[in-house]
């Protein structure tokens, strides 16, 4: 299989590539594949750490725009990433994988707090490490999240699973014509406004030169193939 190319990867998951079909909620066959396909790379030895949004269950940015105040919604968005955070977990300790949840909301009864260094020891003692509750501040994104625990962590590239296999030009779904990129710059991501991270995510990583490779999730082993150095979507570099 040969060695991975990274030793220690964030995995940035959405909130609604849990809920599989269903629309809503959280798919326990979906669950499982993802776990499956973390456990692959950690079996290669490859440190993994994750952040999951929570667009499957409430998001704060819909709750604001009817009316709920932003601060109010964006914490109860945080604590739906708790749920999603603790799903994952047991569904990877039930493959055998030790995990543990931080939570940068204090909710000692099912999470861990956040602790920059206890976070890396256990990722070194071989444990994923699920990063819950965003940055534990309203108006940040679980994208930013990603991106500060990334460099807290010192990971080596975020990995941005979606439903597609790449960054384009517009909407693949609805332009039958729309160009895949393979390689794009922090720059021309933020001057093109295209949709792979905020920008404030893309701005934390561009300024810290953190890589980005955005990929198709849905498609089984690319995280795998991700590690062996092939290019399954977009890079996103300095």
């Amino acid at each position: 299989m040969g060695e991975p190319k990274f030793k220690r990867i964030l995995l940035k998951l959405s909130g609604e590539a849990l809920q599989g079909d269903k629309g809503y909620g959280i798919s326990p066959l979906v669950l499982e594949g993802v776990a499956e396909e973390i456990k692959e790379v950690h079996d290669m030895g490859v440190e993994v750490a994750v952040v999951i949004g929570a667009g499957n269950i409430f998001r704060g940015v819909a709750g604001s725009a009817h009316g709920m105040d932003r601060s109010a919604a964006d914490y109860m968005g945080m604590l739906a990433t708790v749920i999603n955070s603790l799903a994952l977990q047991d569904s990877l300790e039930s493959i055998g994988l030790p995990t543990r949840v931080q939570s940068a909301i204090s909710m000692s009864q099912v999470a861990e707090p956040y602790i920059r260094r206890k976070a890396v020891r256990h990722l070194e003692k071989g444990r994923v490490v699920i990063f819950g509750a965003g940055t534990g501040n309203p108006y940040f994104t679980t994208d930013t999240a990603a991106s500060l625990r990334a460099m807290e962590i010192h990971a080596d590239i975020i990995l941005k699973a979606t439903k597609v296999d790449g960054v384009y030009d517009a909407d693949p779904m609805k332009v039958k014509d729309a160009k895949k990129f393979d390689h794009l710059t922090y720059t021309e991501v933020l001057h093109r406004d295209l949709k792979v991270m905020d920008a404030t995510a893309i701005s934390l990583c561009r300024d810290n030169n953190l890589p980005i490779m955005v990929f198709n999730m849905t498609k089984r082993g690319n995280i795998r193939r991700v590690m062996t150095g092939e290019l399954v979507g977009t890079v996103v570099t300095k």
